[in-house]
């Protein structure tokens, strides 16, 4: 017998207090669908701050600290079904341990952790719980990205030969993290942002989205990370070549010096018989050239686009969609999922591509095997 759900799920949320980017993009994207509703939160390391933040954003449940926050609501009669984790990466880990260990499913910002023990740790708990944890590579939830993965999986382009991604900001070509700059200051920070600057922060999304276009597994990697304002004490810029098992190569680089570049993500995918293309700052296009063919202009909700992107599409063609949507989908799937488990049925097929606790294993793996394959001259690195 199976229960409907006739609510919506109850959101919470660490993190995204004022000044923060990404918590403001979370809020806005759980609501867009109309599956959430934010009611409780720890919006502040400061208490009152948290409080005082949550009533401005009428958040009904306002908590000083995630662990009491974590207790409360595994207690509370109507408690959160899932936590956004929007924090600074060095808290990630404590926090989704404190949530799973409450029973409470997890939404958590990538990089997953600063360090692979942690993410391992993270993956034996998920396991250990069966609950349901989601993590924001947030370009898989591009539709046209994912006409792409289906394009490519199901052998539209042939074999794989090689990827391009890259991924060039220019917000960080000057010391920006001295003028009081709060992005910028705790992406720079090592206590904060772990081991990895440009290489956890930007280069992960690359990495992701060209695993996830393609499905290949990745077998090693070779980089060179360089640091080129004076001072800083992260990387800002990083070049690296991915092997792939099977054979298929990938160049990725990774830039938040690169000045005139905004937010320009880009992968292209050549296979045997084809080759697709598309660009995060033109987001509702894919180009399609099939090998002796003319190119083929794919527009998202277009004709020709398949089940998986057109349910991440919400407006007619034309009516441009971007970033704020791409997040939203992934936060359907994440509802679509934990209101299956509410329901006693299967989820649909088209949630099952957010990314898991072990998409943001992988991440991890990559930051720890470019930081070693850099330190290590350029040197080969395995990624398994």
């Amino acid at each position: 017998m199976t229960t409907k759900l006739n609510r919506r799920l109850r959101l919470g949320m660490v993190g995204g207090g004022p000044g923060a980017f990404i918590g403001a993009v979370h809020r806005t994207a759980a609501r867009i669908d109309d599956r959430f509703e934010l009611v409780a939160a720890v919006l502040s390391s400061d208490g009152e701050k948290s409080r005082a933040y949550a009533a401005e954003l009428r958040i009904p449940r306002a908590y000083a600290s995630f662990q009491e926050m974590a207790d409360a609501e595994a207690k509370h009669p109507e408690p959160i079904d899932v936590v956004a984790i929007v924090t600074p990466n060095h808290m990630h880990h404590a926090i989704a341990r404190a949530f799973l260990a409450a029973g409470i499913h997890v939404m958590c910002d990538k990089p997953l952790t600063t360090n692979l023990a942690d993410a391992d740790d993270l993956a034996a708990a998920v396991a250990a719980s069966g609950l349901i944890f989601g993590v924001t590579q947030s370009y898989s939830g591009y539709p046209m990205v994912r006409q792409m993965r289906e394009i490519v999986t199901s052998g539209g382009i042939g074999a794989v030969r090689m990827v391009q991604a890259e991924y060039a900001q220019g917000w960080l070509a000057t010391k920006l993290e001295d003028t009081g700059a709060k992005q910028a200051a705790w992406r720079t920070d090592p206590a904060k942002s772990g081991p990895a600057g440009c290489l956890g922060d930007i280069a992960t999304h690359a990495f992701h989205t060209a695993c996830f276009v393609t499905g290949l597994k990745p077998k090693e990697v070779a980089a060179d990370l360089s640091t080129f304002v004076a001072g800083r004490r992260l990387d800002d810029n990083v070049q690296a070549m991915l092997h792939f098992e099977g054979g298929a190569k990938a160049s990725l680089w990774s830039s938040q010096i690169a000045i005139g570049e905004e937010n320009n993500l880009n992968i292209r995918i050549y296979g045997e018989t084809g080759a697709l293309t598309w660009h995060q700052e033109n987001p509702n296009y894919v180009h399609h050239a099939p090998l002796g063919e003319p190119t083929r202009l794919l527009t998202r909700g277009g004709a020709g686009v398949t089940a998986s992107p057109a349910a991440g599409t919400r407006l007619p063609t034309g009516h441009p969609e971007g970033y704020f949507e791409a997040f939203a989908t992934l936060y359907s799937d994440l509802a679509e999922q934990i209101a299956a488990r509410i329901e006693g049925r299967e989820a649909n097929a088209s949630s099952l591509l957010l990314p898991t606790v072990a998409d943001g294993v992988a991440g991890v793996r990559f930051i720890e095997a470019v930081l070693k394959s850099s330190a290590n001259s350029s040197a080969w690195t395995p990624l398994t």
